[in-house]
């Protein structure tokens, strides 16, 4: 072999690996603010379309599609099963539960909104972060809070799933 080829073979190999995955990283962003005029959380989590897919598929139906123009009227129901199940929000120390809105998918991205209502006099705000845990070991989930004049960022692993802001 020749001195050209090991070199090429050198450098095209990691490229080939890396292009084997849709995407080298399991990550979401969720992103929770607090709207003073309605007295509410505002929470919006990114997650990638095919690592949401591939979970859902696994918990509940095998031939789910996350597809806007293909797919199941029963999709929404079971993001929210999901996420009810793996995303708590405790204010002032006392469990409180959201609404599912809706979701979008821009790219290769699921946006789900979630609303928790009737808030008011935050204290403190608790998050419990466990979305796609059960199927990547590798996922990180990103949390930003944006309330009361304070922005805060925690990462989220499995052996640290939850975090707390104290006002």
């Amino acid at each position: 072999m020749t001195l050209k080829s090991l070199l090429f073979a050198f450098f095209l190999f990691p490229v080939l690996i890396s292009n084997s995955h849709k995407h080298e990283y399991y990550v979401s962003v969720t992103q929770i603010e607090y709207s003073e005029k309605q007295q509410s959380l505002q929470i919006i989590s990114q997650i990638f379309i095919d690592d949401f897919e591939t979970l859902l598929r696994k918990r509940f139906d095998e031939t789910i599609t996350l597809d806007a123009e293909n797919e199941s009227a029963s999709i929404e129901k079971y993001m929210n099963r999901y996420l009810t199940d793996k995303f708590k929000v405790e204010v002032n120390g006392q469990p409180v539960t959201f609404k599912f809105i809706g979701k979008e998918y821009k790219d290769d991205i699921t946006y789900c909104y979630l609303e928790v209502e009737n808030v008011s006099d935050i204290k403190s705000i608790a998050v419990t972060n466990q979305i796609l845990f059960d199927a990547f070991a590798e996922q990180q989930n990103i949390l930003r809070l944006k309330l009361l004049n304070k922005n805060k960022s925690f990462l989220l692993v499995p052996e640290n799933d939850a975090c707390l802001l104290n006002f």
